[in-house]
């Protein structure tokens, strides 16, 4: 009987130890973590990010799927972009659903300054093509080109252009032109253009261009390759796009990005002084970013989540990027919005991501049974399955030993 007693209690040690072991490498997706992250740990970040020398005049580094912003400086002020403009262009052309649309390049094309891919008068070219042509060689003829085949001028472009930039919300700039080619009134600002970059990445016909390296070129006056600008694609670890640029009066401009597992990162520079200079810039937020941030899936698309007596659910999966050894928890905020707490002390907000759960009356068809099966599956995460399997586990072991104990005090 004491043999018995000793073996139930040295069980009952281990499944305590296997409990304690699981919770620290399962903890609850949505809950604060097990262990504790000293409090200042997020101002440490802070503090080192305003350490960084950079040296460009103006920065921003944001993580590309939530947007947040992780290093800025005069992020806000009016600016030339040179040809990083072309990263509007080439988006609009690419959503206008006419890439196989042949182009005829006109005069205007053939003769416009600056750097080029040597079209020529009359020639045609797939709408596609020139869009290779207008990201990766930066080819000034093929942003007139494709302007004036999608609305007839130049002009009229630029204004679906600045139409294009309100919509994904760059209310600080003023495009004049398709190309970056340097006017007064031809303005943006590193956090506008961080927010079209991140627009344009995640349609995957613009992601493929820009981070292919070389292309083979077949023009009426020029055979030749395409070679992509961007020099952080042959030298920066997971970098997969997207534009630079250059004029004597704004200087050298830059819009890169790179990809580390799972966490993709975006960096915004404007006026550099050399070309050297500029990558540094980048290599350095870059490297800070990955080093210190991760991102994470806050609430996943069909989630539902519950605050007094209202029940909201997400149409889009909303992503957050925290500090690496942060857990994170949710809450609701007025207007339909997010936030998102961490265990360093960092809070993120996201307006305006949620939807409010109609109620029906009952009897009444769910207007969207997939909501349902979305809410349903994503009900419990892998670790908190793992968690309830194991208590179920425990239970039935101590339902077990029990019995085996009655009855060995029966005998």
């Amino acid at each position: 009987m004491k043999t018995m007693k000793r073996s139930f209690l040295h069980t009952i040690k281990i499944v305590l130890t296997l409990f304690f072991i699981l919770q620290l490498c399962f903890p609850a997706e949505r809950g604060l973590a097990v262990s504790v992250v000293a409090p200042e740990h997020s101002s440490a970040l802070q503090k080192e990010a305003e350490r960084l020398s950079v040296n460009s005049e103006a920065a921003i580094l944001i993580d590309a799927r939530s947007g947040d912003v992780l290093y800025k400086k005069n992020e806000e002020k009016e600016m030339a972009p040179a040809s990083i403009t072309k990263i509007a262009t080439g988006i609009i052309a690419l959503e206008s659903g006419r890439a196989d649309d042949q182009v005829v390049v006109s005069r205007n094309a053939r003769q416009t300054d600056g750097t080029r891919i040597f079209l020529a008068e009359g020639e045609q070219k797939p709408l596609e093509d020139l869009v290779y042509g207008l990201l990766m060689n930066s080819g000034n003829d093929a942003a007139v080109a494709i302007a004036e085949h999608i609305d007839g001028s130049v002009t009229a472009f630029s204004q679906r252009m600045n139409r294009f930039a309100q919509s994904v919300g760059a209310n600080h700039t003023n495009f004049t032109n398709p190309s970056g080619l340097y006017e007064k009134e031809h303005v943006t600002t590193a956090a506008d253009m961080a927010k079209i970059a991140a627009y344009a990445m995640k349609n995957e016909k613009f992601r493929e261009i820009v981070r292919t390296r070389i292309k083979p070129w077949e023009g009426k006056e020029w055979k030749s390759e395409l070679v992509n600008h961007n020099k952080m694609l042959v030298s920066y670890q997971g970098a997969n796009g997207i534009k630079n640029g250059f004029t004597s009066q704004s200087g050298f401009t830059l819009v890169t990005s790179a990809e580390r597992n799972g966490t993709e990162l975006i960096v915004v520079l404007l006026k550099a002084t050399s070309s050297n200079q500029i990558y540094k810039d980048a290599i350095k937020l870059l490297d800070y970013g990955f080093s210190h941030y991760k991102t994470v899936p806050v609430l996943k698309a069909g989630a539902k989540i519950s605050e007094g007596e209202g029940s909201y659910y997400a149409s889009e999966t909303v992503y957050a990027s925290i500090p690496k050894d942060d857990m994170f928890k949710v809450r609701i905020v007025p207007q339909n919005g997010l936030i998102v707490e961490t265990t360093s002390g960092l809070t993120r907000e996201y307006p305006s991501v949620l939807t409010k759960e109609q109620h029906l009356e009952a009897g009444a068809p769910a207007p969207n049974e997939q909501t349902d099966a979305v809410d349903t599956a994503s009900k419990y995460s892998l670790p908190e399955f793992f968690m309830l399997f194991f208590w179920w586990l425990m239970i039935v072991f101590m339902s077990w030993m029990m019995i085996l104990l009655l009855k060995k005090e029966r005998v």
